[in-house]
């Protein structure tokens, strides 16, 4: 079973385990391994991270950029959720869509399997609940349960998609009626519905490999700040009692079942918004109440911690990339700025510039090579016999490639300070609350549990492209993806 409580911040999961509020997962700690620095891709945002989790590899594979992202076949953003009124005001329909159907039918890189897609072709039986990276080898109709299913099905999903054997999203796809609800995705009531779900599945013996996603620590954490999880964390560890006791209890469910739980990234504080969109007020930006996306220099994609911007007129961009490098790195809460230069990745910041491209000149901690010039304070970094090394931004050259080499992913790429957050094409913002997007260790650094799973090797930096590999090892597949 791999658990996904989204947002898990470690110093809040050790918390609540000390406070008898995490028991659940105290035992799985206790019984197997605990990792508390397991590093998020970057943008350390759920759908990109949801995509490495699901399918081992970072963007420049998976192609799934942000939360929200310029399609420029298209001509349109993509916007996955990052809030109502983002939703609302890029069109709500197209954003059930994109999330819902063309996330995992269309957006995910065909070539790149997702651990169901593996499990299913050898014939293990799958299964998930509400996930946003959810494709397999089985097809799914929409659910006619309920009024509000019967419509979206006949509206809105009138596509079949391809899951697990065993898919149920939300109530929109549920292969087999279990009496769990979940009002149609409800925050707050999504963890309920995986445990209820799972409790089900236990029950009735039908998988092999569950996905439990509990993502409800991610929207307390968002409204209410990463220091609140304690009571959220407790959620979560509740509903994994629930789907354990239905084996028996945790004890008789750990006899027959090893256990992963993974966090798609961490959460860090937010003290004040950047108002990324108008930044940029003297370049003609796509959007509504904006440029038609024929007349825009640019198109502007903030996801919470992080940001991106594309250029738009190819004939232009020699004028233009320049200014959009400069205006953003002058705008208060913006600590890193990254673009490519002639196949180079070149990051730049209030301490300077700093660039680097794949080669044999320094290894980064997870053994990959890089040539590496410039100014190493930008990423607070230094390299000791021969190892890049910088605990601040962790696997920072890797994730930063990956993103920048993302052939989805703007031209330049934002990543914002401790402490700030940029806001959504809504205006949203989660001042007062948490966030998660930065390079920056503090929303990037997640949990990581395992038990009854013995990974290939134990590297010196985890990261969530690791735990796929894990899941296919322990099925006897190849690990890679």
């Amino acid at each position: 079973m791999l658990v996904v409580v989204d947002g898990m911040k470690p110093s809040a999961l050790e918390r609540a385990v000390a406070t008898g509020k995490a028991r659940t997962l105290g035992l799985l700690m206790e019984r197997g391994t605990y990792v508390d620095d397991c590093c998020a891709a970057f943008p350390s945002v759920t759908p990109t991270c949801a995509a490495t989790i699901a399918t081992g590899v970072l963007q420049d594979r998976h192609h799934v950029p942000s939360m929200n992202w310029w399609s420029r076949e298209e001509k349109r953003y993509v916007e996955y959720g990052s809030s109502f009124g983002a939703a609302r005001r890029l069109g709500i329909n197209r954003q059930l869509v994109d999330t819902v159907y063309n996330m995992n039918m269309e957006h995910l890189a065909e070539d790149t399997p997702t651990v169901f897609e593996s499990l299913d072709d050898a014939d293990v039986r799958t299964a998930g609940t509400t996930y946003l990276m959810y494709r397999g080898r089985h097809e799914h109709l929409a659910s006619k349960d309920t009024a509000l299913t019967r419509i979206a099905g006949q509206t809105i999903f009138k596509r079949p998609i391809k899951g697990p054997r065993e898919l149920f999203y939300a109530d929109v796809y549920a292969s087999r009626q279990t009496g769990c609800k979940s009002q149609l995705g409800m925050p707050g009531l999504r963890d309920q519905h995986s445990g209820c779900v799972g409790a089900h599945l236990v029950e009735h013996d039908l998988f092999d490999f569950l996905l439990l996603s509990l993502p409800d620590n991610d929207t307390h954490s968002h409204k209410n700040g990463p220091h609140a999880q304690v009571s959220s964390i407790h959620d979560a560890d509740h509903q994994i009692e629930r789907v354990m006791k239905a084996a028996g209890g945790v004890e008789a469910f750990l006899e027959q079942h090893a256990v992963i739980v993974v966090a798609d990234h961490s959460h860090a504080a937010v003290e004040q918004r950047v108002d990324i969109i108008d930044a940029f007020g003297d370049l003609a930006v796509a959007g509504p109440g904006r440029a038609k996306p024929d007349d825009a220099e640019i198109a502007v994609c903030p996801a919470q911690r992080s940001a991106m911007v594309y250029v738009l007129v190819p004939s232009a961009r020699d004028h233009v990339l320049p200014q959009v490098l400069g205006t953003a790195l002058d705008l208060d809460g913006v600590d890193l700025v990254m673009h490519l230069e002639q196949g180079v990745a070149v990051v730049t910041s209030g301490r300077g510039a700093l660039s680097f491209a794949p080669g044999e000149e320094v290894r980064d901690v997870r053994g990959a090579e890089w040539v590496v010039r410039g100014n190493l304070e930008v990423l607070d970094a230094a390299v000791e016999d021969g190892v890049f090394r910088s605990d601040a931004y962790p696997d920072a050259l890797a994730r930063a490639w990956a993103a920048l080499n993302c052939p989805t992913s703007g031209d330049v790429l934002l990543s914002a300070a401790p402490g700030y957050e940029f806001a959504d094409w809504g205006g949203a913002d989660h001042v007062g609350g948490g966030s998660h997007g930065s390079l920056h260790r503090s929303d990037s650094l997640g949990a990581l549990i395992f038990s009854g799973v013995e990974p290939e090797a134990s590297p010196e930096q985890w990261s969530i492209r690791d735990v796929a590999g894990m899941v296919r090892g322990h099925f006897r597949l190849p690990s890679a993806a």
